[in-house]
């Protein structure tokens, strides 16, 4: 049972030698709330190490080496007993392979710097923190598969909307005047389009109004205004800092008709 269980662990070790992967690398892309309401394409240049095409002609045999990286040798405990142990070393780059010096098919090393195009596809209602993988494009490294690359999404803060999970907010500011008698208002859109706010009775101060399907864009979901949060208006109501003896007299017969 024992050699069972250590030939079971060799082979996972064995398993998780020839599945070694390069670190996965995280990028962030600032993207504003407009870029987030609407979607785009973004084109990115991304350089990276890659396997110098004749690295197999830089590899030569060594029987110490049990993987990328891993070098097994022989260490003396005590007269008549010794033990295997691994160690890390660099030119081991596969099992029973190891990095030739100075080779000249590959005068730069083992990797050498490319150069690729790459297009990062910001999704209409992707959030802050979202990410866009394009899986095995990191660096290569003989012996491993490439990581991955991760675009992460950081959003930009927009000077009038705060976006709420898939809710717009927005303070919107009225005459005292209008708080009183009502009004009709215009807020213009992160797309440019227009969305009326109206009001014909007394708004309070801090009152809110919602309305439906003005919001973000829900990623994956329904096309219309059933696929979209709200927009979400707090009103403000900026008090005048004085009046004239005629305007409050004014003001007065107004109440109290």
């Amino acid at each position: 049972r024992q050699q069972q269980e250590q030939r079971r662990q060799q082979q996972e070790q064995r398993r998780q030698q020839q599945e070694q992967r390069t670190p996965d690398v995280h990028i962030p892309v600032r993207v504003s709330l407009r870029q987030l309401y609407l979607g785009e394409l973004l084109d990115v240049s991304y350089l990276r190490q890659v396997v110098c095409v004749e690295a197999s002609s830089c590899q030569k045999n060594s029987k110490d080496c049990q993987g990328p990286g891993i070098k097994v040798r022989m260490q003396q405990l005590a007269p008549g007993f010794v033990q295997q142990v691994q160690v890390a070393d660099a030119s081991c780059v596969a099992r029973g392979k190891a990095w030739k010096t100075n080779c000249k098919a590959c005068p730069q090393g083992m990797t050498e710097e490319d150069e690729i195009q790459l297009t990062v596809d910001v999704q209409a209602g992707m959030k802050h923190g979202d990410t866009v993988k394009f899986e095995q494009v990191a660096d290569e490294a003989v012996g491993h598969i490439p990581g991955d690359l991760v675009f992460v999404v950081n959003q930009i803060p927009h000077p009038h909307f705060e976006r709420r999970g898939d809710d717009l907010h927005i303070h919107f500011p009225i005459t005292l005047l209008e708080s009183l008698v009502g009004f009709s208002k215009v807020i213009e859109h992160l797309d440019g389009h227009k969305v009326e706010i109206k009001r014909t009775d007394v708004t309070h101060c801090e009152q809110v109004i919602s309305i439906k399907g003005e919001g973000m864009p829900k990623k994956g979901g329904r096309s219309g205004k059933e696929g979209r949060g709200d927009l979400v208006v707090t009103l403000s109501i900026d008090f005048p800092k004085k009046f004239t003896e005629a305007q409050k007299k004014l003001i007065k017969q107004a109440m109290s008709a």
